[in-house]
């Protein structure tokens, strides 16, 4: 936060202090603090590194920007996007990305909830929640940019706020949340290509396509009567070039995509049912992010705790998505004449980065001894890929859910 933060020798520098935040904290801080200790002096032979208090720590993180993460992210998503990389996995020459929004249950307290705002359940609880949006790179599982935002804030502000890591050659999947005017303007004025679905009755340009039983067909799309036109570079008559593309769904549904991929030839219909079903992607995501790292159990009330745990959370799972695309030859070889295909168990693997990861950024030893050992275990560890699987979807069930009011101590300590 300031200069001259962490110039003085403490028991905890900088560098320990973002260590102990990688290491996956879900439990009591001062279990954690004791296991983070005795790990770097016995395992990382670190010769009596000093043990530091809760107190020391929660003064400690409050010196500390969570832009860091953010930038610790950005170190290895550039290291990845390479031209040596030949695990870099693309569809027709395309960045296949998904943008979307999710809510993050926080802990209640009244700053939290004046910052971020609260919804309430069936049962008339208020329970203080924050809204998330991540820009995804669905096929090889790579947070690009996340923030975390006010509840009731618009998500499609909060989806163009990533267009910063926007490329040439990206295909943006959008859900029925973001389609408009002015949103489909944004990717098209920035060479931007994008996949969004629309609901049936969105205008009466996407209603009489659907009367029309045709499959495909390229629209002019002008702004709406009521939309604002001050300080925008465009007016009432301007016209967006749009694809409609009807999907028809096994249950007898029809699903609408307007897309910016105008070239009837090169993109045949039959490719947009595959691409939007690989948004889901994004979904898997924000369980794992939610249920598998645990990004819900805060190890701090301010708001600045906050940020730091969600941004570190985000750089967790974009190591450990490093390390599984790594292992795509290993997984091949290892899949050859079995019944199932079988892929990295992702909720073991985020176990076997608990104080491995310290030995990944700090231990003083070659680095491929330490990506030897995790890889080992991540290939010992599978599960079948079993194709074609349909589980009903409960959609109230998150509205019924009553998260508890977690108090401070009360973590778990086993």
């Amino acid at each position: 936060m300031k200069n001259q933060y962490f110039t003085r020798e403490r028991k905890q520098p900088f560098g320990a202090a973002l260590l102990f935040m990688f290491n996956l904290l879900r439990k009591s801080l001062a279990v954690e603090i004791d296991n983070f200790v005795t790990h770097l002096n016995e395992k990382i032979n670190l010769k009596k590194f000093k043990s530091f208090t809760q107190s020391a720590f929660v003064q400690n993180r409050n010196k500390i920007k969570p832009a860091v993460f953010q930038h610790l992210s950005e170190v290895i998503i550039d290291n990845f996007y390479t031209p040596e990389n030949e695990n870099i996995k693309d569809f027709m020459g395309f960045r296949i990305l998904a943008v979307d929004g999710s809510t993050i249950a926080l802990p209640d307290t009244e700053q939290l909830r004046e910052k971020y705002g609260e919804t309430k359940n069936q049962t008339d609880v208020g329970i203080v929640k924050a809204k998330a949006s991540v820009l995804y790179d669905i096929m090889n599982h790579l947070v690009l940019d996340a923030a975390l935002g006010a509840l009731f804030g618009d998500e499609r502000d909060m989806a163009l706020m990533h267009k910063m890591k926007w490329r040439k050659n990206d295909l943006i999947i959008y859900d029925r949340g973001y389609p408009s005017y002015d949103f489909i303007n944004e990717h098209i004025k920035n060479k931007i290509d994008c996949l969004v679905r629309v609901k049936v009755n969105h205008s009466g340009l996407v209603e009489a396509f659907v009367k029309s039983g045709e499959t495909s067909e390229i629209i002019d799309m002008i702004p709406g009567k009521n939309q604002p036109l001050k300080d925008k570079e465009y007016n009432k008559h301007t016209i967006l070039k749009v694809r409609l593309v009807r999907v028809d769904l096994p249950s007898g549904e029809v699903e609408v995509l307007m897309t910016t991929l105008l070239d009837e030839v090169k993109y045949e219909n039959k490719i947009f049912k595959k691409l939007y079903f690989m948004r889901w992607g994004i979904e898997t995501f924000y369980d794992e992010l939610k249920n598998k790292l645990k990004v819900e159990y805060f190890t701090g009330y301010s708001e600045n705790s906050i940020q730091q745990d969600f941004h570190c959370a985000i750089f967790i799972s974009n190591i450990q998505s490093i390390i599984v695309n790594d292992l795509q030859e290993e997984l091949a070889e290892q899949n050859k004449g079995k019944k199932y295909k079988y892929k990295i168990n992702t909720n073991v693997s985020y176990g076997f980065l608990k104080n491995r990861v310290l030995e990944l950024l700090f231990k003083d030893a070659p680095l491929a001894n330490v990506f030897e050992e995790i890889e080992g275990l991540f290939l010992k560890h599978t599960v079948p890929i079993r194709k074609n699987r349909n589980n009903p979807r409960d959609i109230g069930q998150y509205r019924r859910k009553l998260k508890p009011k977690v108090t401070k101590n009360q973590k778990d300590a086993v």
